[in-house]
């Protein structure tokens, strides 16, 4: 059996691993912070792992304008770390990356569209994909969008907060496809076994929707009556405080290259309902 250890465990992508692969040694920040050098060497030695899935990141989108610092050294120094250990011990790295590479003005992108992030979230994930391949290591970097699973994130927010109110406020002008984290995690499990390496997209399948299309999907599973007002970007986030980080317009990502190993996830509709099935039985 292939030797696993998964970092960022207690993240939503993590914890889809720890169930995917029972016998994969997971790791949160507290049993191992990727930004301390001598204790990735240590773990790496402890665990003897053949594949690193790195789930860790600093995903704070906003605060990372007013934080930029903290988030290079999780999405790239961390990642710098990862990679020299995978290179000396003979290990394939697996770093996620994200839809945030691309402007966001055109899409859908395949992995060989030119990346030009406008945000510092967006910049520190796109030189963790340099990060995850320069020292000469065997990679496999993963692009994936609009993350949901075991976790804080949109659709739960979602479905907690149309339990509440007879209306919510979405944004309507940011398209693109969620993707849930168990899928995710099977996916890119899929990859590995496939003997895929270098860049892929991967993200839910079906049609692409904005946030609101998102939020209606969510509070129809979730047998709710709240409505879902539609807004622009501009007119969500005008007179909020703190920094807003710029978003993609389009995240659609180009999965076509994972389908071609035969790895493709199935229908963000499909996927928001199961989670939020299990939301409401829990």
């Amino acid at each position: 059996m292939t030797r696993v250890l998964v970092t960022g465990g207690n993240g939503q992508v993590g914890r889809a691993f720890a169930k995917l692969i029972p016998a994969a040694v997971v790791l949160d920040r507290r049993a191992l912070d990727i930004a301390d050098t001598g204790a990735v060497y240590r773990a790496f030695e402890e665990h003897r792992p053949e594949v690193v899935y790195n789930t860790a990141a600093y995903t704070a989108v906003d605060r990372a304008e007013a934080e930029p610092e903290q988030a290079r050294l999780i999405n790239v120094d961390a990642v710098v770390n990862l990679a020299n250990a995978a290179r000396d011990n003979d290990c394939l790295l697996v770093q996620y990356s994200s839809d945030y590479v691309f402007r966001g003005d055109a899409g859908p992108y395949t992995e060989l569209d030119r990346t030009l992030p406008a945000s510092v979230y967006g910049r520190t994930k796109l030189q963790s994909e340099v990060a995850a391949r320069a020292s000469g290591n065997r990679y496999l970097i993963i692009r994936t969008s609009w993350v949901f699973g075991d976790g804080h994130n949109f659709v739960k927010s979602i479905v907690g907060a149309a339990a509440r109110h007879p209306e919510l406020t979405v944004v309507d002008d940011q398209r693109g496809r969620p993707t849930y984290a168990p899928d995710l995690a099977e996916g890119s499990a899929a990859l590995v076994a496939a003997g895929c390496s270098g860049v892929y997209n991967l993200s839910g399948g079906g049609e692409p929707g904005t946030w609101a299309d998102v939020a209606e999907a969510a509070i129809q599973a979730a047998g709710l009556t709240a409505r879902v007002r539609r807004v622009t970007t501009a007119q969500y986030y005008a007179g909020k405080q703190g920094p807003v980080a710029p978003r993609p317009a389009n995240s659609e990502l180009d999965c076509s290259k994972a389908g071609e190993a035969g790895v493709n996830l199935r229908p963000w509709r499909a996927a928001v309902a199961e989670y939020v099935k299990e939301l409401t039985q829990s």
